[in-house]
């Protein structure tokens, strides 16, 4: 019975301290949604609402309880909010009057704030119409204005006007259908300037290439004017120098240096590129343009580079350089003035491209060349295109390299040439002494080569020691340098002297001298034509230095540098052989001739029976002919040729007088032949002496006198005349009176001594003693011969 009254105060000291907690929570002003949440999740928010009844009847309690405590100031509070109640109602009314005064002034300013707002509105619109119209206008007015640039052809500043509407104005066009218009024009607008412009360029391109020609012919001609001004201005410094080293006095040089005005050359307005690059920069298509112009121009320069297949090259090699270096020239001005149109590589390989087909081109014409005069003119205009060009940058190595190759084909052409002039020259020659009426004919013929064998200038008319042949060869010979020098000169080496007196060699040695030599040994001169060419080989001898000086002159070395000895020309030294050959080739026909004279085995009776008084008659033929030939020798020849021929000569005559004795023909010979024989010697050996005295060769060659060519045949006669043949046998004696002999010689021909006539009685007519003693030493003489032998 007492439990239930526990479990009842347990039970409600639990739920005074759920209470306890709710009432807390509820005092925080704590959220109580998760409590009320949690209770109707477990199923029981009857507690809860019970413990809410509980702490709301607490609080019910608690005010109560407050009430009571503070009821006097409660009174009090209401009495006052009494009072104030009346007051309030008394403002209320204040305020209706007010407001009703207020209503009454403001309805008619509410009206005119209306009407301001309203106003306000109107201006509003208004003034953003006119903005708006504004724009309009202005876009429209420049749509106008770029109508106008365009059919003016006045691109750029259309493109500019479109510019300035995308960039200000598209943007803030109100109007939406007018921005959808212009919006949709401006595309076609660059589009047609475009097509413009590129219309505008392609005829540009036209007419740049048909001015290509005459650009580069005028270029071409200002570059030939300064080569000819430069070469006058080196002639006169050349001929001043010589005078100098003349002595004639000091000669002051200027420099003349003239600047190349490039617009008398390039007379071409680029307008139009500019322009059209320009444009297509402003419409974002630079890359594209530049790739148009470059494979238009490199299409032109592949047409360009094409030879015609109708008209000859030499007749077309001008216009085809010249379209090639006015090309040049015009690339080069876009490469300097287009403002990046052009790349340096690319204008480099557009050059690169023509000399590959230039260099061939020339190969190939060239090969196909047999004129001298076609090459040159070729070469000529090749290397003033060069100079030309290279003024403007471009690397012309290649295209004169190409000229090189073909200078050994230009010189044999020239050498050929040369080969059939002196041909015509030798075979009209007459091998005359040439004859000089008046002084132009001596400065023309002799002095022009300095073959004056004297300073002094000669009476006229002079009888020069050669014949028309020098003259003329000297001037082919010359004619050789000067065309030698024109295609060696503005080439890959300026230094060509070398090459100069190379090829000059080959002409003097493989042309001149073989044509000379030619003749001498062709069997159709005789001794006079033979003794000319000997001295018209001599003065072509002299006549080289002459030739070095000259090509020394026209290449521009100094002519002090090519008079040392080792300088000289190697056909000088092959001249002086063929000289030789020529004094070898005439003794021969001098000694022909002198056989035909002689004749000896059949001129002479070699068993005569009378003692002869005189010399026999061919021998005046023999002393009129030699003095004939020295005379004629002594004219033309030096003094050394003169004594060849004259010891040549009497040299054979000594040989022949020795040779009949030797010849089969003779079987025996008596006192009385080698007494004549020994007549006709002593005339031949005065003759030798007198020439030797009067042609002053006595003061040169003092030890060796025409006399001596005669010793052999001299002792051999003084040996069979000598009364004691056999002191021969003597080494004293024989190398005393007798060392030209030989024994051999000496043997045979005392065998066929026979000291005594032909007739019946001659054994009785020679029976004196001092031929018996002369017997017996000839007969001792053949014996101990024999024995030697």
């Amino acid at each position: 019975m007492e439990a239930k009254p526990k479990r009842r105060i347990a039970t409600e000291n639990g739920d005074m301290a759920e209470d306890l907690v709710l009432a807390t929570l509820i005092g925080n002003g704590d959220d109580l949604g998760p409590i009320v949440r949690h209770v109707f999740e477990t199923g029981r928010p009857e507690g809860l609402l019970q413990q809410l009844k509980s702490v709301v009847k607490k609080k019910e309690v608690e005010i109560e309880e407050l009430c009571k405590v503070h009821y006097e100031e409660f009174i009090r509070a209401v009495d006052e909010l009494r009072g104030v109640l009346v007051d309030a109602e008394e403002l209320k009314s204040d305020l209706s009057s007010d407001n009703f005064r207020l209503q009454e002034v403001g309805s008619s300013l509410l009206i005119q704030l209306e009407e301001l707002l309203e106003s306000y509105s109107v201006k509003k619109n208004v003034t953003e119409a006119l903005k708006m119209s504004k724009i309009c206008v202005q876009v429209l007015e420049l749509c106008v204005k770029c109508n106008n640039h365009i059919s003016k052809g006045q691109f750029y500043p259309a493109l500019k006007t479109i510019d300035v509407i995308e960039r200000i104005y598209l943007r803030n066009i109100p109007v939406k259908a007018l921005k959808l218009v212009i919006e949709k024009t401006i595309p076609i607008i660059n589009s047609h300037i475009e097509k413009k412009v590129c219309s505008q360029f392609n005829e540009w391109l036209v007419e740049v290439r048909s001015s290509a020609k005459n650009i580069g012919q005028t270029a071409i001609g200002h570059a030939a004017s300064i080569r000819q001004r430069d070469q006058e201005i080196l002639d006169r410094q050349r001929k001043a120098e010589e005078q100098s080293l003349a002595g004639f006095g000091d000669f002051a040089f200027t420099l003349e240096v003239e600047e190349i005005d490039e617009d008398s050359v390039l007379k071409f307005d680029f307008t139009p590129l500019y322009r059209a690059y320009h444009i297509h920069t402003c419409l974002g298509l630079e890359e594209q343009f530049r790739k148009y112009y470059y494979r238009n121009r490199v299409l032109q320069l592949n047409s360009d580079l094409q030879i015609s297949s109708i008209q000859p090259f030499v007749e077309s090699y001008q216009t085809y350089l010249a379209q090639i270096a006015g090309y040049f020239i015009m690339e080069d001005r876009v490469l300097r003035t287009a403002g990046g149109l052009l790349l340096p590589d690319q204008v480099e390989t557009m050059w690169e491209t023509a000399v590959a087909k230039v260099t061939s081109v020339l190969d190939e014409q060239f090969s196909h060349m047999e004129s001298t005069t076609h090459l040159l003119l070729v070469k000529d205009y090749v290397t003033l295109l060069g100079a030309t060009i290279k003024q403007y940058g471009y690397d012309v190595g290649p295209v004169l390299e190409a000229l090189d190759n073909s200078r050994d084909k230009y010189h044999d052409l020239l050498l050929e040439e040369c080969r059939q002039q002196i041909a015509i020259v030798l075979s009209n020659d007459t091998y005359e002494q040439m004859i000089m009426k008046k002084d132009t004919d001596y400065e023309s013929n002799v002095l022009m080569f300095q073959l004056q064998t004297s300073d002094s200038i000669p009476a006229f008319p002079y009888i020069a020691p050669f014949s028309s042949m020098v003259p003329d060869a000297c001037r082919i010979v010359r004619s050789f340098i000067k065309g030698s020098v024109d295609y060696l000169s503005y080439g890959m080496h300026t230094n060509y002297y070398d090459d100069l007196r190379k090829y000059l060699d080959k002409l003097l040695i493989d042309v001149l001298n073989e044509a000379v030599l030619n003749t001498i040994h062709g069997g159709a001169i005789g001794v006079s034509q033979a003794m000319q060419i000997a001295a018209n080989i001599a003065f072509l001898e002299r006549a080289c230095d002459f030739f070095l000086r000259h090509a020394a002159q026209l290449c521009g070395i100094p002519v002090r540098s090519v008079e040392r000895p080792q300088a000289n020309l190697m056909a000088k030294v092959v001249f002086k052989t063929s000289r030789d050959e020529a004094y070898i080739s005439l003794l021969n026909l001098v000694n022909k001739k002198l056989d035909e004279f002689l004749a000896l085995t059949e001129n002479i009776n070699w068993t005569s029976e009378e003692t002869p008084q005189t010399g026999n008659e061919y021998i005046n033929e023999v002393i009129i002919y030699l003095d004939t030939l020295m005379s004629t020798a002594q004219q033309i020849l030096s003094m050394d040729a003169m004594y060849k021929v004259g010891i040549g000569a009497l040299e054979h005559i000594s040989n022949s007088i020795v040779s009949a004795f030797l010849s089969d023909s003779v079987k025996r010979f008596n006192a009385n032949s080698v007494m004549a024989i020994n007549n006709d010697l002593t005339m031949v050996e005065n003759f030798a002496d007198e020439k030797f005295h009067s042609t002053g060769l006595s003061e040169i060659y003092k030890e060796g006198s025409f006399r001596r060519c005669l010793v052999e045949a001299r002792q051999l006669i003084n040996l069979l005349l000598s009364s004691q043949p056999e002191n021969f046998m003597n080494p004293v004696i024989r190398e005393k009176n007798y060392n030209a002999l030989d024994y051999k010689k000496v043997a045979t021909i005392c065998e066929k001594f026979k000291d005594a006539a032909d007739g019946i009685f001659g054994s009785l007519s020679n029976r004196n003693t001092k031929q018996n003693a002369r017997k017996k030493s000839m007969d001792m003489l053949k014996k101990r011969l024999k024995d030697f032998n």
